[in-house]
């Protein structure tokens, strides 16, 4: 049998390249998404398709962050926008959700134990930690120590949590999941969650940056942006 997986997958690019990343080394995925009151609904049907088109197990799970917060889940807030790479690095942005990586692996270890998952995979990466504190590599370390700690499975060396995409860029990640075959037109990027994406929000500027860094089209565009 298969070893198993949790994948926190969620409609995003980096998500979506872990996501068949864990299958490709063997794993029976199963990919967990959440709907927490984000602006649009958007990415979860891509992850939904991702994880179709993937064969991997599908799991969506609602929560809700009445306090808000963050730009993310409150829509009178102004999402950022036409910064540079520069602006988009220092500090940390509203788009910001307080704990939420915290939140969305204590459930995916939770859903890992009770399935017999031996790891729980999460797509952060280094680019993203400038601006967002739980994608930090420290962090997560600590963090897998805490369910190493604190679970019985981890006890028992049962249960690891991997961010095998913690050191690589945006360009890395998008040239992994080309040889990978991730169907790049189904991931969401964009935090509007509009039709087409705006091209000027903080995600979709890192994003056109990996692809033209990376040498590969965008699908979403036909062109690098």
């Amino acid at each position: 049998m298969a070893k198993k997986a949790v994948v926190l997958l969620s409609g995003g690019l980096d998500s979506a390249v872990t996501l068949f990343y864990a299958i490709n080394k063997g794993y029976e995925c199963f990919a967990l998404t959440f709907d927490y009151g984000q602006r649009h609904l958007k990415e979860i049907a891509g992850a939904k398709r991702i994880a179709a088109l993937a064969k991997a197990h599908f799991e969506a799970v609602s929560l809700k962050f009445p306090w808000k917060g963050s730009s993310l889940t409150d829509k009178q807030m102004i999402l950022p926008v036409k910064r540079t790479i520069r602006e988009i690095r220092s500090g940390i942005p509203s788009t910001y959700v307080p704990a939420r990586n915290s939140i969305f692996l204590s459930i995916a270890a939770s859903y890992a134990e009770a399935i017999g998952a031996s790891k729980v995979f999460i797509g952060a990466h280094s680019e993203d930690s400038s601006g967002y504190p739980d994608c930090r590599k420290g962090y997560l370390e600590k963090f897998a120590e805490a369910m190493r700690l604190g679970t019985k499975a981890g006890t028992e060396g049962r249960l690891l949590v991997e961010f095998p995409r913690i050191d690589k860029t945006k360009s890395g990640i998008i040239k992994l999941g080309g040889l990978l075959g991730v169907p790049f037109e189904f991931t969401g990027s964009c935090y509007r969650g509009g039709v087409k994406p705006c091209g000027e929000c903080d995600s979709c500027i890192l994003r056109a940056k990996g692809f033209k860094e990376a040498g590969i089209k965008d699908p979403h565009f036909g062109l690098n942006i």
